[in-house]
């Protein structure tokens, strides 16, 4: 018990000590802070110059509580419970194994830090993205998982500061289900995590920002605003009406396993779900409304 303790203790003291170190600017490249203000008021800005719903607000419904749910879910979730959470399921799941004589180690395949630089990134990025693809369609197939996933469908109108609203149990959820995957390629590096992570962050946000565009033919590999608009389709036909377009950073999922639908332009349709009237409008409301379900 000391153990667990002890790994929640340093969870805590280490994160906080991260933090302090990226507000006071003493972090380089991994600085995720400055970072998520950075990409949000670049990809703000082109909102801004190529609106796509020109008739849209600048400050757009919900805007500061999304821009709240970001730094909520981004930092201050990982302090409170995320990252002590995190290590210690870790340590569970590596203590059950010993009982085994076996490591997480022994689920590993290959060690990508053996492989060049750019392959070494491509391979990481390539099997993450493919395992949020699949959890983003359990989390619409699963009512239970559905009720936690509805505070990210419960924005009315899109804007880059959507992307980072949701549940603090998603999080929980996309990251168990990354946990074997990461196990099997071996360990990666800050810096490998930190540019795949600018890089998603970066694509998300313009996936729900107020941007008329699609990327050309690149559409087909990259999720875009035209794309993702219609994953937050409130009406859609009878035998999608368990989502569409799952793609976190890229489309071709959707393209190979047929999930994709875009049957026109959808910059006017109505987004939000079925019965979003009466879902709570307030954060702490949101955040709640899972736990009441039945």
């Amino acid at each position: 018990m000391d153990k667990y303790l002890k790994i929640i203790k340093n969870s805590y003291s280490d994160y906080w000590n991260y933090l302090k170190q990226s507000v006071f600017m003493e972090l380089n490249w991994e600085n995720y802070f400055y970072g998520l203000i950075a990409i949000s008021l670049v990809v703000w800005v082109l909102e801004i110059v190529f609106p796509w719903r020109k008739n849209q607000a600048i400050f757009r419904k919900d805007f500061w509580q999304d821009v709240f749910y970001m730094f909520f879910n981004f930092f201050l979730l990982n302090l409170i419970v995320l990252i002590a959470l995190s290590n210690s399921a870790a340590q569970i799941f590596n203590d059950f194994l010993g009982f085994f004589d076996l490591s997480i180690t022994s689920f590993q395949l290959f060690n990508v830090n053996e492989f060049p630089f750019w392959l070494r990134i491509f391979t990481f990025f390539i099997i993450i993205d493919f395992v949020q693809w699949f959890t983003h369609t359990l989390l619409h197939k699963y009512e239970f998982l559905w009720n936690f996933h509805k505070v990210h469908h419960s924005v009315k109108e899109m804007g880059f500061a959507a992307h980072l609203r949701y549940h603090w149990m998603e999080p929980v959820v996309y990251n168990s289900m990354k946990y074997i995957p990461l196990a099997i390629m071996g360990g990666f590096t800050a810096q490998d995590v930190a540019l795949v992570h600018f890089f998603n962050i970066t694509i998300g946000h313009l996936n729900h920002a107020n941007i008329n565009w699609d990327y050309g033919f690149l559409k087909y590999i990259l999720n875009n605003p035209k794309m993702h608009i219609w994953h937050h389709a409130k009406e859609l036909p009878k035998e999608r009406s368990k989502g569409v377009n799952f793609g976190i950073t890229l489309s071709i999922w959707d393209y190979i396993f047929k999930t994709n639908y875009i049957p026109h332009s959808g910059r006017d349709i109505e987004i939000g779900f079925d019965g979003d009237e009466y879902f709570p409008k307030s954060f702490i409301g949101q955040e709640i409304y899972p736990l009441s379900k039945k």
